[in-house]
């Protein structure tokens, strides 16, 4: 109706856009065609096949700043949604490990000790460690500690209790968490005469 009075009654946009109760965007916005959403979504659907890993910005990023396209932002992003692309599944990233190292197998008792955390709930949902240590000689559960907070000195206290009726270990071996990479536990090693020898990330 604002553009006929403007067209036919020759009155001015401002005037007719009070008028009506629009705006004078309102009134000079011209519908876009919808030729270019078919150029868009081909163009969406072409990088995110060859860049899995690549989201909404780097694609809108792409067709603006490389390709030259001065499609709007929104109507970008509308059409990424129609074709579910936000739905997709991101690969994960798998890291590049070097070749694993062949574990020294024990040639007797007390020549390896293995050590190692796993953890667990309760039924109200507090989480608690235990603490696992094992001959690997005869695979024999030497002990197994439980709590909810396990630190490098509750370690040590484990340990010093096992070897109060066994002879301690040449080796032992664990991963590379806190608790084994404290100074307080290797200068206990030390002073037990024991190696600690640490598997390699990723390798339980």
């Amino acid at each position: 109706m604002a553009y006929e009075a403007v067209t036919q009654k020759a009155v001015s946009i401002r005037f007719a856009c009070d008028a009506f109760q629009i705006s004078e965007t309102c009134y000079r916005y011209q519908h876009q065609s919808e030729d270019g959403n078919s150029l868009i979504a081909d163009w969406l659907i072409k990088l995110t096949n060859e860049h899995k890993d690549w989201g909404f910005g780097l694609c809108f990023a792409y067709i603006r700043n490389v390709k030259g396209f001065q499609f709007n932002h929104k109507r970008v992003y509308r059409i990424y949604c129609e074709l579910a692309l936000n739905l997709r599944i991101k690969p994960k990233r798998r890291i590049k490990r070097p070749v694993p190292e062949v574990l020294k197998e024990p040639e007797h008792t007390n020549d390896i000790w293995s050590l190692d955390f796993m953890y667990d709930q309760m039924s109200d949902g507090q989480s608690y460690r235990l603490l696992n240590v094992i001959d690997d000689y005869k695979r024999e559960g030497l002990a197994m500690e439980a709590d909810l907070s396990l630190p490098a000195s509750r370690v040590i206290r484990t340990l010093n209790q096992i070897l109060e009726y066994r002879l301690p270990p040449n080796t032992i071996r664990c991963d590379n968490g806190p608790e084994f990479t404290s100074h307080e536990f290797q200068n206990w090693a030390v002073q037990k005469g024991i190696r600690i020898e640490y598997i390699q990330p990723g390798k339980p």
